[in-house]
C-alpha cells in the first residue's frame, strides 16, 4: 500500500512538471512547388539543423511534405492553377494544425505564408532569392508569424568576381524566365554590371522554351561570357536548359559562370550561395521556435554573408583559359550537394 502511495505521488509530480519538460513530439509540414535538386538540398540542410538541435524525424518529430507539381506550360491559366494549388494546400495544412511549416522557394512562400501565419502557425522559409518578392515587408523582416533564410546574392558581387576571373570580359549574356526573382536579378545585373564596366545583355524565355535560340541570339551580339542566374528554369526538366546552354558554350568556346547550383557543373565557376546552408539556417530558426518558443517575427531573415566559389578544372582546361591563381585558391571542386 505504501509503495502504491509512493508511485501515485511520483505520477502526480510528473504531471505537475512544466509542459516543455515532458517528452514532446513536434509536427512539421513542408510546402514547395516542384521537386528539384536545389530545393532538395535546402530540405536536407533543414533536416540536418533540426537533428543538431535534438529534433529527429521518426523519434520526436513528424514531417509531412506537400510537393506541388509544376507543369512547364507557363501560360496564364497554368500559373493561376499552381497558385490555386498552393492556397488549397495551405488551407489543408491549416486544418492539420502543425506546430510549424517550412516553405521552400518563392511561390510556396508568397502564396501561403499569410494564410498559415493568420491561423497562428509559425512559418519559416528557405531557398527564397528575394524576400520582398516573396511578400515580406523587407529583406530582413519576414512579417507577422514569418521568418526564414534568403539566398539573395548581389549581382555586383558575383559579376565582380567573374570579372576578376575573366579580366578581358566586357559583356555577359543572361537568359532567364518570367520568374519574379529571375527578372529582378537580371534588371539589377544590368545596372550594377555597367558600373563594373560589364555590359549585361539579357533575354527572357518561357519556362517551357528551349534555350538554344536565345543563346544564339546573345552570341550574335558578341558576348564574352554567359551568366546562369538564380532561376528555377534551369533546374526543371532534369536540368535540360543547363545542359543545353553548356553544350553551346563548350562548342563556341565561351565561358559560363553559374550563380545557382543546379546543373552548374561544366561552368568554369560557380559563385553564389549554398542552398544546403540556407536550409540549415531555416532549420536553426525552426528549432528555436519549436523548442524555445521564439516568435518568428522577432527573428530577422538570415542572409549568407560569404559566397561559395567552386571551379570545374575540366571546363577551364577545355576552353584553354587561365584563371588567376587568387580565384582558384578560393575555389573548391564542384559538388551536387551544395
Amino acid at each position: 500500500m505504501k509503495k502504491m502511495g509512493i508511485f501515485m505521488g511520483f505520477l502526480a509530480l510528473l504531471f505537475a512538471l512544466p509542459y516543455p519538460l515532458l517528452a514532446q513530439k513536434y509536427n512539421v509540414h513542408v510546402l514547395q512547388v516542384s521537386k528539384v535538386a536545389v530545393f532538395e538540398n535546402g530540405y536536407q540542410g533543414f533536416i540536418e539543423a533540426l537533428k543538431a538541435h535534438g529534433l529527429v524525424q521518426g523519434d520526436n518529430l513528424t514531417i509531412t511534405r506537400h510537393i506541388i507539381d509544376a507543369d512547364l506550360d507557363a501560360g496564364l491559366w497554368k500559373k493561376v492553377g499552381i497558385l490555386f494549388q498552393i492556397r488549397k494546400t495551405a488551407s489543408k495544412i491549416v486544418e492539420e494544425k502543425p506546430d510549424l511549416v517550412l516553405t521552400i522557394g518563392t511561390p510556396a512562400t508568397r502564396y501561403s505564408k499569410d494564410k498559415l501565419a493568420s491561423a497562428g502557425i509559425p512559418v519559416v522559409f528557405s531557398c527564397v532569392a528575394n524576400p520582398v518578392a516573396a511578400g515580406c515587408p523587407s529583406m530582413t523582416n519576414g512579417g507577422p508569424g514569418t521568418t526564414g533564410a534568403t539566398i539573395y546574392i548581389d549581382p555586383h558581387d558575383v559579376i565582380k568576381i567573374t570579372k576578376l576571373a575573366l579580366p578581358h570580359m566586357k559583356s555577359m549574356g543572361i537568359i532567364h524566365c518570367d520568374d519574379d526573382n529571375a527578372i529582378a536579378f537580371a534588371e539589377e545585373a544590368r545596372k550594377k554590371g555597367a558600373k563594373l564596366g560589364v555590359r549585361v545583355l539579357t533575354k527572357q524565355v518561357g519556362k517551357s522554351d528551349k534555350i538554344a535560340p536565345a543563346a544564339q541570339e546573345l552570341i550574335a551580339q558578341g558576348i564574352d561570357a554567359f551568366g546562369i542566374p538564380p532561376d528555377t528554369y534551369y533546374a526543371l526538366r532534369n536540368n535540360e536548359p543547363s545542359k543545353d546552354i553548356l553544350a553551346i558554350t563548350r562548342e563556341k568556346k565561351i565561358p559560363a559562370v553559374a550563380f545557382m547550383t543546379s546543373g552548374s557543373k561544366g561552368c568554369i565557376l560557380y559563385v553564389g550561395p549554398s542552398l544546403r546552408k540556407s536550409g540549415f539556417y531555416a532549420g536553426e530558426k525552426a528549432a528555436r521556435i519549436l523548442k524555445q518558443g521564439f516568435k518568428p517575427e522577432a527573428m530577422p531573415i538570415e542572409k549568407q554573408d560569404d559566397l561559395t566559389i567552386l571551379s570545374d578544372t575540366d571546363a577551364i582546361r577545355h576552353l584553354g583559359i587561365t584563371i588567376p591563381i587568387e580565384i582558384l585558391q578560393l575555389a573548391k571542386p564542384f559538388t551536387d550537394t551544395m
